[in-house]
């Protein structure tokens, strides 16, 4: 069998970054203020703070599923 650079558990740990970071930026996405009526929703917590915050943590997790090592075989 060929050395490949990531395990199964790599790509699992991928996957779950990546939903991680789809999930903050659906957090961050909504109804915009356009020229008619002001949306104050724009600056609330969840978009300025809690979403942000998300994604940063699924790129984090991102670096943690590239440099999780492999199990060494006997």
């Amino acid at each position: 069998m060929k050395n490949f650079a990531f395990t199964k558990t790599n790509y699992i740990l991928l996957i779950i970054g990546f939903a991680i970071i789809i999930l903050g930026f659906i957090l961050m996405a909504g109804d915009a203020t356009t020229e008619d009526a002001f949306n104050p929703d724009i600056f609330s917590d969840l978009r300025i703070k809690v979403a942000p915050m998300v994604c940063l943590f699924g790129f984090l997790f991102e670096i943690v599923a590239i440099l999780w090592p492999a199990k060494k075989e006997k």
